[in-house]
């Protein structure tokens, strides 16, 4: 069903060196895989295997201690060798060493043309996939006991150096489409597209075209524009279109698999290209040889807005589409920096003279560029975030814990990805998105 077409004009596109080519490299995984619950937000894990155990791919490795029904489901059949655990016994991660010959536990094709929305909802359940899907507000893993007013779906990826999910879903449309029409039967679906998008035609939804710049593909950046959420109501969001694989490979197939494509990117990968890789696999044969090992770099899970910092030994996270390696430059030599024009720098504003090139790739490193500071009124965070917010209030609203101010200023309706570009403009140097993620904790504890 075609929706609407949706024009933003706010936002800022980053363009970085090391877009990886649309070319797949071939892996050899070397059999270590790990869970790790921190990539389902809002979930507080409950081990239900045991160091020795033998799994299947599809058998529960943990569950949502709040919801037990909500289970996580094993990427790979074999041993499970390790229950990793941190500081007062936080489960950290869950290890497996994968079998040679993969057994996938086997849940049964199904029609879903046929299925209620309760029986996506209890097939999900019983495959450990349901977890994979968010809610607003909030933004974290949701949980079934709760009727979404709809659900939106975003296949556009706009973060700088995203992958492409069009070159991933090429081959595996059907799948796409059995996903999208299993949601279609537990709410009302959108789908929010970019403009030259080949999965315009897809049935059983409404597909909204966004044109505009990064954060355009942000899920709450859609549901924003479509059908905001209120004080009470409740929107499932898949941001990352390739859960929606995972549902209808379920459905297609009977098995869980966990695949996914992923952009090897980032101005220090010798050749940026896709890959690949099941959820939760080990980064080191993916990286080994990819870049310069003398040289200090910063490994990220993820993109260079949002993902988290990683090594060689980190695992594949559930969500995430790039491993990106940019410098860390702590070994950056800027003698008379500031005085220089600065060509090969980024700046949002006009200081440096970079703003004359146009579109001009940039290789920037993970430094922060200056320390934290008083927050200046100054408008710089609505100029990138193209939601119905003032964004610049809601931040002070959270720091102050002024929570009837906060629900005032729309916090039910963003996510910490929302400003992840203010926190890259933002001259004062704050951590808007852990400000944001704290204070959704907070008003989660509090409306419980």
């Amino acid at each position: 069903m075609e929706g609407n077409l949706i024009k933003l004009s706010k936002g800022l596109d980053i363009h970085l060196q090391g877009k990886a080519e649309e070319k797949k490299i071939q892996l050899k995984s070397n059999g270590k895989y790990a869970l790790v619950p921190d990539d389902f937000e809002g979930v507080t894990p409950k081990v239900v295997v045991k160091e020795g155990d033998k799994v299947k791919a599809g058998d529960a490795l943990f569950v949502n201690k709040q919801y037990p029904d909500v289970k996580f489901a094993s990427p790979v059949s074999g041993t499970v060798r390790e229950v990793v655990r941190g500081e007062r016994r936080k489960v950290l991660c869950i290890k497996v060493d994968a079998d040679a010959q993969q057994e996938f536990a086997d849940f049964g094709k199904r029609d879903v043309g046929s299925m209620s929305g309760e029986q996506v909802i209890n097939a999900l359940l019983e495959a450990g996939l349901f977890g994979y899907i968010n809610q607003l507000p909030y933004a974290v893993s949701t949980n079934p006991s709760v009727q979404p007013k709809a659900i939106f779906v975003s296949a556009l990826r706009d973060k700088p150096l995203a992958a492409d999910f069009e070159y991933e879903v090429k081959g595996q449309e059907q799948d796409f489409q059995t996903g999208l029409t299993a949601l279609s039967k537990i709410a009302k679906t959108y789908l929010g597209v970019g403009v030259n998008s080949a999965l315009k035609g897809m049935n059983d939804v409404v597909v909204n075209v966004f044109d505009g710049k990064c954060p355009a593909g942000n899920v709450g950046v859609q549901v924003n524009h479509v059908d905001p959420v209120n004080k009470g109501e409740v929107v499932w969001t898949i941001g990352d279109p390739t859960v929606v694989l995972f549902i209808g490979r379920l459905f297609n197939t009977g098995k869980v698999n966990l695949s996914r494509t992923v952009a090897l990117c980032g101005s220090e990968i010798t050749s940026p290209a896709y890959v690949d890789m099941l959820v939760g696999e080990e980064l080191s044969t993916l990286l080994s040889n990819s870049y310069d090992a003398s040289k200090s770099v910063r490994i990220i899970n993820g993109n260079v807005l949002t993902g988290k910092p990683t090594t060689k030994e980190g695992f594949l996270g559930a969500h995430t589409s790039e491993i990106t390696v940019i410098p860390e430059g702590n070994d950056a030599d800027e003698m008379l920096g500031w005085i220089l024009p600065r060509f090969k720098q980024f700046s949002v504003n006009r200081s440096y003279f970079s703003w004359l090139l146009g579109k001009k790739q940039y290789a920037l490193d993970a430094r922060v560029k200056g320390g934290e500071r008083h927050m200046i009124m100054s408008g710089e965070y609505d100029r990138v975030l193209p939601m119905d917010i003032y964004g610049e209030y809601l931040i002070k609203a959270i720091i102050s814990g002024d929570i009837d101010r906060q629900e005032q200023l729309g916090i039910y309706e963003v996510a910490p990805e929302d400003f992840a570009l203010a926190e890259f403009v933002d001259s004062s140097k704050l951590e808007l998105q852990r400000i944001v993620r704290e204070g959704l904790n907070i008003l989660r504890k509090e409306n419980a």
